[in-house]
């Protein structure tokens, strides 16, 4: 357990390459005295998922087929009081009475059980997502509580956007901004719950918990350089572990380019954990290319453990996690053109994995192989952008699996 335990507290300021080179912005807004009074907000969310199974189905069978229909809603207060905010957010995850008929499980749950012949089935259920309070002085700013991770702030412990609603953390951030064009990052990290199960089901991430110490610079015009170091105590076999990664993001050319890489240290691994990336893209007017490279080593998987399933690579693409985080070199070329109202895009990987490469799914074969993935996506905002829409279709070629895998996802969210 404890080696799904460190990288879930990860809460770095690592900046990825492609699009404009961002400012760095702090975790939590200080309060001001005029921002009082509670906020209220919230999405509804209609998500279903298909696949064929790698040829053990067929695409819209129930069988192969899984959905859920979610609720969530939020209330924020930037100064409860003396200058402490507030926050909390509650998200309801449903069958949507498909259940049986259309799909026969839930892509995510709140505690659901989907048995119509056990007399405890709940179609729906709901989660505390978040619960936390804030304070800002001067230019230190806190959280205290269960919260969001964004994937800016934590390459490796992030909370996932993929599934219905994302995963969240328990944690004490502190954000601070005297360094002039920099942000230092400090966190420590108790529990987290899964983007792929219920979310009520908050976990330790380690015995005595991770801390985390991030510093962001700017300093370079153009230039974004963030450097991160972690540390588990007796994160297995009560060995401590340390966790350096680096990222740096700038442009040339009219290109923006991005570096990556880091390693995972613990005296309990048989290897250490190395992994390293680079990414170049840029934008013409409606269309926007990129090309992205990826190496895992042999040792211990680069991937946001104990809370999702997704990686920190560039490389990464809609259902590939498995085949680039570990002995695996990777390549991902991507291509997106606005049109008919919304975006369109089109991505191919390829990886070349080693023989400590994990299994693609539950139940298929680990080892050497080749493994390619196309992504064609289309997303679009509609009634006054208050409304998301997506529609993807993923193909998976892995050639340790006898048949090949065809997936499509689609989803809306209302915000409001």
């Amino acid at each position: 357990m404890k080696k799904a335990l460190l990288l879930s507290v990860v809460a770095s300021t690592m900046i990825m390459a492609g699009g404009d080179i961002a400012p760095v912005e702090p975790v939590v807004e200080a309060p001001v005295a005029e921002a009082s009074g509670w906020e209220f907000g919230g999405q509804g969310v209609l998500y279903y998922q298909t696949t064929d199974a790698w040829g053990n189905g067929s695409l819209f069978e129930s069988d192969s087929s899984k959905a859920a229909a979610g609720v969530q809603l939020r209330a924020i207060n930037k100064d409860l009081v003396g200058g402490i905010g507030a926050g909390v957010e509650m998200s309801g995850i449903s069958d949507f009475y498909l259940y049986d008929g259309v799909v026969t499980g839930l892509v995510q749950n709140a505690g659901n059980t989907m048995d119509p012949g056990d007399a405890d089935t709940v179609n729906s259920s709901a989660a505390f997502t978040q619960a936390y309070l804030t304070y800002g002085t001067g230019n230190t700013s806190f959280k205290l509580g269960r919260q969001l991770l964004p994937k800016a702030l934590s390459p490796f412990a992030f909370s996932e956007g993929w599934n219905v609603f994302k995963n969240s953390f328990e944690a004490l951030l502190v954000v601070n901004s005297d360094v002039q064009d920099t942000t230092l990052v400090g966190a420590y990290v108790t529990r987290a719950n899964s983007s792929l199960g219920n979310l009520n089901d908050f976990t330790d991430i380690n015995d005595d918990g991770v801390w985390m110490l991030t510093a962001a610079n700017k300093s370079i015009e153009g230039v974004a350089l963030t450097g991160t170091w972690y540390y588990a105590s007796e994160f297995a076999a009560s060995e401590d572990a340390n966790i350096l990664w680096a990222d740096a993001k700038f442009g040339v050319a009219g290109l923006n380019i991005g570096l990556q890489g880091g390693v995972v240290m613990c005296d309990a691994l048989a290897d250490d954990g190395t992994g390293f990336g680079a990414k170049i893209g840029g934008k013409w007017d409606a269309v926007s290319a990129s090309l992205a490279f990826s190496s895992a080593g042999e040792g211990f998987p680069i991937h946001n453990l104990g809370t999702g399933v997704k990686t920190p690579f560039y490389t990464q693409m809609i259902f590939n996690q498995n085949s680039i985080k570990q002995d695996s070199d990777t390549i991902v070329a991507r291509v997106g053109m606005k049109a008919l109202g919304g975006k369109f895009g089109l991505a191919y990987g390829y990886s070349d994995m080693g023989a400590n490469a994990p299994k693609a799914v539950t139940g298929s074969v680990a080892g050497e192989g080749e493994y390619a993935e196309l992504d064609l996506t289309y997303k679009t905002k509609v009634w006054n952008d208050s409304t998301t829409l997506f529609a993807g279709y993923v193909y998976q070629d892995d050639d340790r699996m006898s048949d090949t895998q065809n997936m499509i996802r689609l989803w809306g969210r209302y915000n409001f």
